[in-house]
């Protein structure tokens, strides 16, 4: 269990874009072994701590976990720096997303929220208050603080400056999170400082990418429940709020593909998996769709 990593500041725009580019340039950039992180990045001290964090809990760079320290782009890194460095498409947000949501390991609270946690309408108290249940259940003891800090963060990962604070954001602002644009946190009673889980438009999702979080949680199982998919913790309907209809016509738009054949019996709706692929062929299959 990992909490507050983030030093308090979510992703910027831009961040992962100059994350990697300088990992590809040097390995060492966040270790200092060429030179001042801080200069080489254009960024604070903690600011350059947070990025280094964010780049391995959105699963783009990874750090051996022995010996000497250095940054490398992990395969689902490449992958991305290769079609989208600027994180420009609303795919990539999503499979950044899903990585970030299912880091039970390094983004703690992130895994928490999106598969533990069951309430849809909430206030932080709710959640620091249940959140620290589950970690005491697990044996563990984090601060009150920092558990504050991560649901504020989680909040400014998901909840754009422009809804929660209207007067005090310019439009063209560039410190809003990109994960923003997915719509699957809003503000249920500003006043009251309620929030709700949302469920994301369908045009938002291309099918690809749940087929991606479908293949990866299938752990090579041809055959799955739609049950398993909506509810299970880490598949597509817990990480990325769908209801049973937004998920069934993204499941239809599948079989249309040819990726899978949905089969509904009595009382047992399952899908079979009719094309032989991976979470990454799916990430590249997405590029590919989308520049056609």
């Amino acid at each position: 269990m990992r909490f507050r990593a983030h030093d308090t500041f979510f992703i910027r725009k831009g961040w992962l874009y100059k994350g990697m580019k300088n990992v590809v340039r040097d390995r060492t950039v966040f270790m200092g072994d060429n030179g001042n992180p801080m200069d080489i990045l254009g960024m604070g001290a903690n600011m350059v701590k947070s990025l280094r964090y964010w780049l391995q809990a959105v699963g783009l760079t990874a750090e051996p976990p022995q010996g000497k320290k250095y940054q490398t782009l992990t395969p689902f890194g490449e992958i991305v720096y290769e079609n989208d460095r600027y994180i420009e498409e609303i795919g990539t947000l999503w499979f950044l997303h899903y990585k970030l949501a299912t880091n039970e390991p390094d983004a703690t609270a992130w895994y928490y929220f999106f598969n533990e946690f069951n309430r849809n309408e909430f206030t932080r108290d709710d959640f620091v208050k249940q959140l620290n249940t589950y970690i005491m259940l697990n044996e563990s003891e984090v601060s009150d603080r920092s558990l504050d800090d991560d649901f504020n963060c989680i909040i400014s990962t998901y909840v754009p400056r422009i809804k929660s604070n209207p007067g005090k954001v310019h439009p063209e602002s560039n410190i809003d999170c990109p994960l923003g644009e997915l719509s699957l946190v809003d503000i249920a009673n500003k006043k009251t400082k309620i929030y709700k889980k949302s469920v994301p438009k369908l045009d938002s999702i291309h099918p690809l990418v749940v087929l991606a979080v479908i293949v990866d949680q299938a752990k090579g199982e041809d055959q799955i429940k739609i049950s398993s998919i909506q509810n299970d913790k880490c598949n597509a309907g817990k990480v990325f709020n769908l209801d049973i209809i937004t998920l069934t016509s993204l499941l239809n738009k599948l079989e249309l593909m040819g990726y899978i054949k949905v089969i509904r019996t009595a009382g047992l709706d399952y899908i079979d998996i009719e094309r032989k692929i991976d979470f990454l062929g799916c990430v590249r299959e997405y590029y590919v769709a989308i520049n056609r």
